[in-house]
């Protein structure tokens, strides 16, 4: 994807880019390519695709929701900063986190976030279950891209949530299945929340397939939940 396709993309989401966020966008690329050649960030690298596949693929969450005036979002297993920094360039009254347990990744996102110069960013380096002790219920949107079985997601990822928050669950087309949704019901149920929509589309261009899974916090969830990480990956909530 050549910049000019990129913002005529963008146009037809509804996202007006500035030549600010533009030049925002090719430091961060530019970064990132500096910082992948000695730490293992991302394999896609050639500039067109980083411009589809990371930079627009990750603002495809406006497809199913429209950010409020300081909503405040988390992304989970945030890795390269897909897709809480693209969104808090484009969307820059958004309050942004950053999670990831990977040192070397959050060291990264910390430089970024410095050499881009984003206010009202956060980065932590921990993991979800111990993170959430202390900011419980405390987010309107939580993401996750492609970091593990949706029901996995679901358990680390409600409890962050507000009442009537959503959480998206951002996946290739090989990931979503009829067999992966109907195993996250348990953890749906227990965690008093619901599928609002399964949204599918393709990315321009290379025609890939890509799902939003969106979903919402319909009541509070109960503080047993998270469970440590061994256990929501070995028994799954029924």
């Amino acid at each position: 994807m050549k910049i000019e396709e990129f913002v005529q993309e963008l146009n037809k989401l509804n996202i007006n880019i500035s030549e600010e966020q533009l030049s925002k966008l090719e430091e961060y690329y530019n970064y990132l390519i500096e910082y992948n050649n000695h730490t293992n960030l991302t394999t896609i690298t050639r500039k067109e695709d980083v411009y589809l596949k990371h930079f627009y693929d990750s603002l495809t969450i406006v497809k199913s929701i429209s950010f409020k005036d300081k909503a405040k979002i988390l992304d989970i297993g945030s890795g390269a900063g897909f897709p809480g920094v693209v969104l808090k360039i484009i969307f820059p009254f958004l309050s942004v986190y950053l999670l990831d347990s990977n040192n070397k990744k959050t060291k990264f996102l910390e430089e970024l976030c410095k050499r881009l110069e984003l206010k009202d960013i956060e980065v932590i380096n921990c993991r979800a279950e111990d993170y959430v002790k202390e900011n419980r219920e405390s987010f309107d949107y939580v993401f996750s891209r492609a970091v593990a079985k949706t029901r996995i997601i679901v358990e680390l990822g409600v409890p962050f949530l507000k009442i009537n928050g959503i959480l998206i669950v951002m996946k290739a087309s090989n990931e979503v299945t009829q067999d992966e949704l109907n195993e996250s019901q348990g953890a749906l149920k227990l965690l008093n929340c619901s599928i609002q929509e399964v949204l599918r589309f393709n990315l321009p261009v290379e025609n890939s397939e890509r799902n939003l899974i969106v979903i919402k916090k319909d009541n509070s969830t109960d503080k047993i939940y998270p469970r440590p990480y061994d256990k929501i990956v070995k028994k799954p909530l029924k």
